[in-house]
């Protein structure tokens, strides 16, 4: 037999309505009821939410709870009326004291959030409990959550996993994400990383985007599943196109690593983008630093500083550090130092090491006073303040704040003098391979200041520096072999080392050099220019 045409549907979808509409006008309450769920939803007539309403009335004032339960939504959405909590609240409670669990579970949702009445936690666990009892899995679930939380009633975590676990084991996503999360912490049951992965799972199969996430990065980290990024993108993927912005966020990152995939800068823009437009910080300091360098966009300072700025205002390190460059700049923004050295700072108390460096490099070079908002800076001070600065950067093993510690810790001027505590920062910043450092700390070994004279080590440390191309650590490594201080004279070593200081452009040992060449033999000079590849 043929499938009826779409005429014959909607022609018996009318008989239908005309056949629930004579009965509806004769006073059937469940007429009257399903007559106004037709107009909801535009079934087998135009929708209409006001004449759904008058009709779900008709039906509640007969005492029909469905009919109750369903005008008490309308009120609360605005659907067919204005919007009014209190009488939501009125028809949820004459549907709820007849056992409705839907309508239960909705008053004990404005109880709970003090919608139309007053918050009670009291209230909202009697409705909650009650819907929970007909096995309402959102009244179990959000019991449970009132549990946990003890607000209102002492806490409870035995209790709130087995709400959770009723509502899960009815396939209620929240609650299976929920349980799982107690398994993966140990929390109120024993450590179960099978127990956890299987309510991820089921969450995640629902399409629970918080679930389907927690699932991705396991996969994408190797986290007790191995290690698998075309899974993590396809779980990244499902919550990603529900808008789940770590997701989003998540699957930029892969793509523009190209981690377990081809390397895809375009598809990880628009990753970026659907994440920073939904407020993801990371996602929006991403595309500002996308726009100030033109990488994948036509390069844009105003539109960086756009994106700077969002992330910023949510208290984003990095973007409250970006922000600040552009500002002190003038790039993309008015030019305005003050401003910039706000958000310096703002990034510095979050920890952000290089804002904490640069932040504290203006202090020394009292760039401060008068700079920042609400504050008096001198000379002193702002030394102080310099010093702290770098202390935060230096104890991030960040081996320029070390170096410039030292230094500081070196100046006369800086009312803090401490030779010993100034060698122990430039040993930190050499041992991370700081050629600055190392120089530093050859001349200290050199001149014997704050440790004993040592020729040996003072050589061993010029030779790091000089090694990196530090001319001044060069001439004196140079220096050291014409006259064998610290280390077996070599006049083909010192012209050599004197020769690269010089091609550096210090002066001074293009000077020198000459007269280590007038102690050579011809040979001995022909050896030392062929060493440095001089004809």
């Amino acid at each position: 037999m043929p499938d009826p045409t779409r005429s014959d549907v909607d022609a018996r979808h009318t008989a239908e309505f005309l056949r629930v509409k004579g009965l509806a006008e004769r006073g059937v309450a469940s007429a009257q009821h399903s007559l106004g769920f037709m107009y909801v939803n535009g079934q087998g007539v135009p929708r209409n939410y006001e004449l759904a309403v008058a009709w779900y009335r008709m039906a509640a004032s007969s005492g029909l709870a469905q009919a109750q339960y369903n005008l008490g939504v309308m009120y609360q959405k605005g659907q067919g009326v204005a919007q009014d909590l209190a009488q939501a609240r009125h028809w949820y409670t004459q549907a709820a004291e007849q056992g409705y669990a839907q309508a239960q579970y909705n008053l004990g949702w404005l109880y709970a959030k003090g919608q139309g009445v007053p918050t009670d936690v009291q209230q909202a666990m009697r409705w909650f409990s009650l819907a929970a009892s007909q096995g309402d899995p959102g009244a179990q679930h959000n019991l449970a959550m009132i549990y946990e939380g003890g607000k209102g009633v002492p806490q409870d975590v035995a209790k709130a996993i087995e709400w959770y676990r009723k509502a899960a084991e009815q396939n209620y996503a929240r609650s299976q994400f929920n349980l799982a999360l107690r398994y993966d912490a140990g929390q109120g049951v024993e450590r179960d990383v099978q127990q956890a992965l299987h309510w991820f799972r089921k969450a995640a199969e629902q399409g629970y985007a918080p679930a389907q996430f927690n699932l991705g990065l396991r996969y994408d980290k190797g986290q007790d599943l191995p290690q698998d990024s075309e899974k993590a993108i396809l779980w990244y993927a499902r919550a990603g196109e529900q808008g789940h912005a770590s997701s989003q966020f998540n699957l930029a990152l892969i793509y523009d690593a190209g981690h377990g995939v081809a390397h895809n800068p375009e598809l990880a823009l628009q990753w970026f983008r659907k994440a920073a437009e939904q407020g993801h910080a990371g996602a929006q300091d991403n595309l500002g630093l996308r726009y100030e360098h033109g990488q994948g966009v036509e390069q844009d300072h105003a539109t960086a500083a756009h994106w700077f700025a969002r992330a910023a205002e949510q208290g984003f390190a990095g973007a409250q550090y970006h922000l600040a460059q552009l500002l002190e700049a003038g790039h993309g923004v008015a030019q305005d130092p003050p401003a910039a050295l706000d958000w310096y700072r703002k990034a510095a108390e979050q920890g952000h090491l290089r804002a904490q460096f640069d932040l504290a490099l203006r202090y020394e070079n009292g760039q401060m006073s008068g700079q920042m908002s609400g504050q008096m800076s001198g000379a002193g001070q702002d030394l102080v303040q310099a010093r702290y600065w770098y202390r935060q950067a230096a104890d991030q093993d960040y081996a320029p704040a070390q170096y410039a510690l030292g230094q500081l810790l070196d100046r006369d001027d800086s009312g803090t003098v401490d030779p010993r505590q100034a060698y122990d920062w430039y040993r930190r910043a050499s041992d991370q391979g700081h050629a600055l450092a190392q120089f530093a700390l050859g001349l200290r070994y050199d001149s014997g200041r704050g440790v004993a004279r040592d020729y040996e080590a003072a050589h061993f440390w010029y030779l790091c520096a000089a090694r990196q191309g530090h001319a001044r650590a060069q001439f004196n490594i140079g220096v050291m072999y014409a006259s064998g201080q610290g280390v077996v004279r070599d006049l083909v070593e010192a012209y050599a080392w004197l020769y690269r200081a010089g091609a550096a452009g210090l002066a001074v040992a293009n000077n020198y050099i000459q007269r280590v060449a007038a102690r050579m033999e011809p040979a001995l000079l022909a050896q030392a220019h062929r060493y440095v590849g001089v004809p």
